[in-house]
């Protein structure tokens, strides 16, 4: 991965940020390596998933990204994790509370059950509720015609198959419909 974004850096005009599924250590690695501005992972928890239990280390992380020399890195931590369930049966607003008030992440994203999939816009809602002060994203299955919607609960959105061809994770990005899903937020942001 960071042999190809550096082959890739210099066309790369705007901040970027940087996700080794499943893996904080590997993720804060490849953003120092890169001079990515930010980092999109799953830091707190403890999972039941697809791949066996998952308990990543926010304190460790964050340790190593200031070893590292950024901390000016972002960490925006994913507090629903994809492909997994929660082993915590703490309300998701309450571990995501949790998780800013150990850890103090520079955002917090909510997430649907797998790529593509829309987190509840009341799982986004109650986590912006108790979150009044830190930016919360909608991580997962912003469509078109949800975005609208979502902006007016989250602070923001990562998007990804909405951008591709057929909105299909596995395609390439689909430059027509990126441009219509960003005139879709400035509609929404004005």
């Amino acid at each position: 991965m960071a042999y190809v974004i550096g082959r890739l850096r210099g066309e790369i005009t705007v901040p970027f940020g940087v996700n080794v599924l499943w893996d904080p250590q590997s993720t804060i690695a490849l953003a120092a390596a890169t001079g990515a501005a930010f980092v999109r992972e799953i830091f707190t928890g403890t999972y039941a998933s697809d791949m066996g239990p998952w308990t990543p280390d926010a304190g460790a992380a964050m340790r190593y990204r200031n070893r590292l020399g950024r901390s000016d890195c972002l960490m925006l931590y994913n507090v629903s994790a994809e492909f997994a369930d929660s082993l915590d049966r703490r309300p998701l607003p309450d571990r995501a509370r949790s998780a800013v008030f150990s850890s103090i992440p520079d955002a917090v994203l909510v997430s649907g059950q797998i790529t593509g999939e829309a987190a509840a816009l009341s799982d986004l809602e109650s986590v912006k509720r108790v979150l009044p002060n830190t930016p919360v994203l909608a991580n997962t299955g912003v469509k078109h015609d949800t975005v609208a919607e979502v902006l007016r609960v989250a602070d923001g959105c990562v998007v990804g198959s909405a951008l591709k061809v057929g909105g299909d994770t596995w395609k390439p990005v689909d430059a027509e419909r990126a441009a219509d899903f960003m005139a879709r937020v400035r509609a929404a942001r004005a």
